[in-house]
């Protein structure tokens, strides 16, 4: 069974005929059904169950990282054998970039991330890549960009025991998927060189390859815990994905470069019919440096402004989101999403990408950013209706959008 349950208690009271109802609805492709239940009455044993019966993969959004973090641990307990995984924003502290010209005041993007939060993102896209046995529980954080899910699985790096291929060639095919070389203290997304001996300590955090070159080819392949008394266990073939979620082949960062280049160029020519001296030459040599990074390598700071350029999208069009991976891994339609506590994940749902868009018109406006920018945004209301499948919202209150 892909889902198997683990409680020790059967469903009671309403639940078995609201699972029935449940499923009933998901057979007869139903888009959309509410469930109503006050607080304590066992919802997410519900959606337990409803799961371990449709058997497909699970998308669960909550409205805030503190019940995620509930759910997650619930879910784990539920399905020990499955791959459930928490993805959240992985600021503990964002302060977005803006300008305020009533003051004339500039604030910089300044954010703390949380590497733990990072790595549990990178391990929620690894498991959509390789299982299918996966629940995910997300906060709206998964309706923002985290770049193209065709380029982080083509670009991911498979390695089998014995495959040829010299030393220099595996560290560049590293570097080209972000990794960087630290022999002194790896940290994930690094790698450490010693004699023959290459380790790999991936974004997931969670383990070590060991990869042993003889003779231009790759002798030994072994995984290993953090621990340095962990015992390794040998592999035959590894799958290496990148290191970062902004990845993009190398043919495609040329043509978007250009691209960035020529949109530049166009909106200088915009401020400056407009007289706008000051936030054309700002514009120009902020873009001008971000450019200079991306070509020496790969990566610059604020590079999700560029991502429409560097995804290839039409202007206008959304981001790729952790809904898009969904979609890719496993065809749209063909997964289930349980919107929890709908009546404050809807509403936030609603109003996200129209605040991003007020904050980047000025910054556009002022020479901050390129218009491009503004598609580095939440998903609107309307893109994500189109993007979801098969939709169990659950509230105690629900509102007008789920009745």
């Amino acid at each position: 069974m892909a889902f198997a349950l683990h409680a020790p208690f059967e469903p009671t009271g309403d639940q078995p005929q609201a699972i029935a109802a449940l499923l009933r609805g998901l057979e007869a492709k139903l888009p959309y059904q509410t469930l109503l239940g006050v607080t304590g009455s066992g919802k997410t044993f519900t959606d337990a169950n409803v799961i371990q019966a449709y058997g497909k993969p699970t998308l669960l959004l909550s409205h805030n990282k503190t019940l995620a973090a509930q759910l997650y641990e619930e879910f784990s307990r539920f399905f020990p054998d499955a791959a459930v995984h928490y993805f959240v924003s992985y600021f503990d502290y964002y302060q977005p970039e803006a300008y305020i010209p009533q003051s004339d005041t500039y604030i910089q993007k300044d954010s703390n991330t949380n590497e733990e939060l990072d790595r549990l993102r990178h391990q929620t896209t690894q498991a959509i890549h390789t299982r299918t046995d996966v629940v995910v529980i997300a906060s709206v954080s998964a309706i923002y960009g985290i770049g193209s899910p065709e380029n982080y699985q083509e670009l991911a790096k498979p390695l089998s025991r014995g495959q040829e291929i010299t030393q220099r060639q595996l560290i560049e095919s590293l570097i080209d998927i972000q990794y960087e070389r630290n022999d002194v203290d790896p940290v994930p997304g690094t790698f450490r060189i010693r004699g023959n001996e290459i380790t790999i300590l991936p974004p997931t955090g969670d383990v070590r390859i060991i990869l042993r070159m003889e003779k231009n080819r790759i002798a030994e392949i072994a995984e290993k815990g953090l621990g340095f008394e962990d015992p390794e266990t040998p592999k035959q073939r590894v799958v290496i994905f990148p290191g970062r979620f902004w990845v993009s082949p190398e043919n495609e960062i040329i043509p978007a470069l250009s691209k960035i280049e020529e949109e530049l160029e166009e909106q200088l020519a915009v401020l400056t019919r407009q007289k706008k001296v000051l936030e054309a030459d700002r514009l120009r040599q902020r873009t001008r440096a971000d450019l200079a990074l991306l070509r020496e390598t790969g990566m610059c700071h604020g590079i999700e402004n560029y991502s429409r350029h560097i995804d290839g999208r039409e202007p206008g069009t959304p981001p790729f989101t952790l809904i898009d991976y969904f979609n890719y891994a496993y065809g749209e339609g063909s997964w289930l999403l349980l919107v929890d506590e709908s009546h404050q994940t809807i509403p936030q749902i609603r109003g996200m990408e129209r605040g991003d868009r007020a904050r980047k018109d000025t910054l556009i406006e002022h020479g901050f950013r390129l218009p491009s920018a503004r598609d580095n945004r939440p998903l609107t209301f309307d893109e994500f209706v189109e993007r979801i499948g098969p939709t169990i919202f659950q509230s105690a209150t629900p509102q007008e959008f789920e009745l």
